[in-house]
């Protein structure tokens, strides 16, 4: 029996849940046996928690969100915002299989958001209002995904990417540019998102020659393969890296 005074007298916790005694948890709240929920948390009203869930220190989860269900597994990463309404793993996978899904840490979902069996995301993400992540996606760090997004199964998103709203991606993205539109094309690069996160500016001007090289005129994997064996840029590898093992064509 947990006895915390900040956890309304209305929550229903099931025996075999573990929760940090400075936990704050609003009415009407549904806690499962095998949550487990670190230091720091606060979750607001009419959230239901299912499955095996390990929530790590400082999330914040605002009321009506569903996550989980009996037989999911999921990893909420630290200081991670998930907003009213959001829905993370609270089906079953279409072929009976629930794989993990792994949120990082520094995340922020956005209201309505939807996160399938076996999404996972890195670290710094923005996923907007009413976005869709299929089963098996994969968002690197630092991915931002504009509102009413959809993410079809079994893509992955490269880092310092960004999804304009409204747009379907039917394919892996490379790192670090822009996409948008129905369905989703590459756009360019995302300078104001490299110029975040490269001191460098000469880091900058080589991605930018890299990049017309290896995605200017449509995919070349060859060109791309060539590249990686002959330069030490450590941007320019994940890049080129990312070309040749997607299943961009």
């Amino acid at each position: 029996m947990i006895n915390n005074q900040n956890i309304h007298s209305s929550v229903t916790i099931e025996d075999g849940a573990k929760i940090a005694p400075d936990v704050v948890i609003g009415p009407f709240c549904s806690i499962g046996k095998g949550v487990e929920i670190k230091s720091g948390c606060t979750l607001e009203a009419n959230i239901i928690l299912k499955g095996k869930i390990r929530i790590d220190e400082d999330v914040k989860i605002f009321s009506f969100a569903i996550i989980g269900n009996d037989n999911s597994e999921i990893e909420i990463g630290t200081k991670t915002h998930i907003r009213e309404f959001t829905q993370i793993g609270s089906q079953e996978s279409e072929d009976g299989e629930n794989r993990k899904i792994i949120i990082g840490s520094n995340n922020f979902l956005m209201g309505y958001v939807q996160l399938s069996s076996g999404v996972e995301l890195g670290d710094f993400c923005i996923i907007t209002n009413a976005v869709r992540l299929l089963e098996n996606v994969k968002c690197h760090e630092k991915v931002i995904v504009g509102g009413l997004s959809i993410i079809e199964a079994n893509n992955t998103i490269g880092t310092g990417v960004m999804i304009g709203g409204a747009s379907v991606v039917t394919t892996d993205i490379p790192p670090f540019v822009l996409v948008e539109g129905n369905k989703a094309t590459i756009k360019g690069l995302n300078i104001i998102g490299l110029r975040r996160r490269v001191e460098n500016k000469d880091d900058i001007e080589e991605i930018k020659a890299i990049y017309k090289r290896v995605l200017g005129d449509g995919v070349d994997k060859v060109m791309a393969q060539e590249i990686l064996k002959t330069h030490q840029n450590e941007y320019i590898k994940q890049l080129t890296s990312f070309i040749i093992s997607s299943n961009l064509e």
